[in-house]
């Protein structure tokens, strides 16, 4: 049975996601939201069975250095026995059956390669009904399976965080007439908790808001956002003509994909964004 979720279930998942230690009253906060309403759309997602929450160990620091995969291939007769006997093994994180070129992935993390050699000749191949190993190293986890976002449906979502309401209107006017989806935000703080809320694909970011380097600080906080940090930054701003110009770090990195100065055209700002969004 399907259970649907809207953008404030997806918003309570993306915090857990971050930290499952999170309190209800730490996502109220960065969700604006009342503190009963994350407990009890809390409370049903996990009675659901939607999510669980679960202590995710790090390895490396733990000193389990050698993560693996291990494709197997295993005669038809045998695939659930085998199965079982790898799912009970210490060493196994993980135990799939596939279909394609081969029949079982493992995921298995050890001290050592000899650790590694002795569970593969002393253990893996003595299951009956092992044909064959193949085992790959894995090098660096670029992205983890619990980073991962809940696909949306629909056209890409791009949220405009700008205190000007004229430039977010037309923003607004110009993108969904290209056919994406459009949401706005009037400062940096609210912008942060629409992106938790909503993961949007794309932002378009003022600097001058709240502060003078609102805009600045709010790319900085979201690059260091363990979520947040893929999301491409279109940074769109008056400051280079304003009497503030010396304040913005020209001669350093500014955290964003691309800076362009208003006033901006349609053609510009769609171009731009098609770029960022490809």
């Amino acid at each position: 049975m399907e259970h649907p979720v809207d953008a404030v279930d997806r918003g309570i998942i993306s915090l857990l996601q971050l930290d499952g230690r999170m309190s209800n009253v730490d996502i109220a906060r960065d969700m604006g939201l009342a503190e009963a309403t994350v407990r009890k759309r809390l409370d049903r997602l996990l009675a659901e069975g939607v999510i669980r929450i679960a202590a995710m160990p790090a390895l490396d620091l733990l000193g389990w250095d050698v993560e693996t995969v291990i494709l197997l291939d295993v005669e038809l007769g045998q695939v659930e026995r085998v199965g079982a006997k790898l799912a009970a093994m210490p060493p196994v994180r993980s135990v799939k059956y596939a279909t394609g070129e081969h029949d079982m992935i493992v995921e298995a993390a050890f001290r050592s390669d000899e650790e590694l050699l002795q569970f593969l000749t002393q253990q893996v191949a003595t299951i009956p009904g092992v044909r064959n190993t193949f085992t790959h190293h894995i090098l660096k986890d670029i992205k983890a399976c619990h980073e991962w976002a809940l696909p949306r449906q629909g056209a890409p979502q791009i949220l405009v965080v700008d205190d000007d309401p004229d430039f977010c209107e037309v923003s607004r006017i110009v993108l969904e007439s290209a056919g994406y989806r459009v949401i706005t935000a009037a400062n940096g703080e609210q912008g942060l908790r629409m992106m938790r809320l909503e993961r949007p694909d794309l932002v378009i970011l003022d600097v001058m808001m709240s502060g003078i380097l609102d805009g600045l600080d709010t790319s900085l906080r979201i690059k260091a956002e363990k979520g947040l940090k893929r999301t491409p930054i279109l940074m769109i701003s008056s400051i280079a003509s304003s009497d503030y110009a010396a304040m913005f770090p020209t001669d350093e990195y500014v955290p964003v994909e691309n800076f362009i100065s208003k006033p901006v055209s349609p053609e510009q700002l769609l171009t731009e964004v098609r770029r960022l969004l490809a």
